[in-house]
């Protein structure tokens, strides 16, 4: 028998799980005022090159007791319901990662950016600190589903989220009751925006606090039912795609499907099931 779908995967995620990811992510999220003088401070170990690839990461999942012998979502599962979205780096003329040590200087890691304008501060300490690369670096887009099978494949990356979204998470956790900092990228999702179609599930996660808010605009009150009134959830990005990589397939995390900054669920998936 096929155990019940989740209908709020990130609700399993609000209790706002710390420590995950690296110390430089957290720096720079929450001091909102501070990401030019971090990166400052990390380039002055001097940043190196890695290629990037070609081409144009809440309630609680119930899991099956036969667990050893299910199958996980797989990879291309996971960076499939990433597609469409961009983040921003910076890269030399040979289209190759400028990398940047991370806090502990004990590993290189590539900084990725959900605003071009952050992007563009790390592009000019880039400029400033690399002479050699003050006429060939330049912004480069790629999207979250090309990040994370780089990532499969062991190359380490960190997100500078957008400080609007960090600031919407922090005051969904004050409205809570919910003390200390957000650590990773804000996502959101509420149950009533979970649709079906084509016999399939989705369950739409937004990476812009508005998006959702003007989606649940959207929905009747008559279809919300009497006295019910929407209820938006936050979770991390690390954390939602740490959980689809060890779920298996069944269990309700393979409906989640990211909804690009600036689109309408409706319309993500229409693109996505053609």
């Amino acid at each position: 028998m096929e155990p019940p779908k989740p209908s709020n995967p990130l609700l399993f995620l609000s209790t706002f799980i710390h420590q995950h990811w690296s110390r430089l992510g957290t720096e720079l999220a929450t001091r909102l005022g501070d990401s030019t003088r971090a990166l400052a401070s990390n380039l002055q170990r001097g940043p190196t090159t890695r290629r990037l690839p070609p081409g144009p990461l809440f309630a609680s999942v119930l899991q099956p007791k036969h667990a050893a012998a299910a199958t996980t979502l797989s990879s291309d599962h996971v960076a499939k319901t990433l597609t469409g979205t961009a983040v921003y780096t910076v890269s030399n003329s040979n289209n190759e990662f400028v990398l940047i040590s991370d806090p502990d200087g004990t590993k290189s890691i590539s900084l990725l950016c959900f605003r071009q304008e952050d992007a563009e501060t790390f592009l000019s300490q880039v400029r400033l600190r690399r002479r050699e690369l003050r006429s060939e670096a330049k912004v480069v887009p790629i999207t979250l589903d090309q990040v994370y099978m780089l990532k499969v494949e062991g190359i380490a990356f960190r997100f500078l989220p957008d400080p609007v979204q960090i600031r919407n998470a922090l005051e969904m956790k004050k409205a809570a009751d919910i003390k200390g900092g957000f650590d990773g990228v804000p996502v959101f999702q509420s149950d009533l925006l979970v649709v079906k179609k084509k016999n399939k599930r989705y369950c739409p996660i937004y990476f812009q606090k508005e998006d959702i808010e003007k989606e649940l605009s959207k929905v009747s009150r008559a279809s919300r039912g009497a006295g019910l009134t929407p209820h938006i959830m936050v979770g991390s990005l690390e954390d939602v795609l740490r959980k689809m990589e060890t779920s298996e397939r069944n269990s309700g995390w393979g409906d989640l499907i990211f909804i690009p900054p600036g689109k309408s669920h409706s319309q993500h998936i229409q693109e996505m099931t053609k």
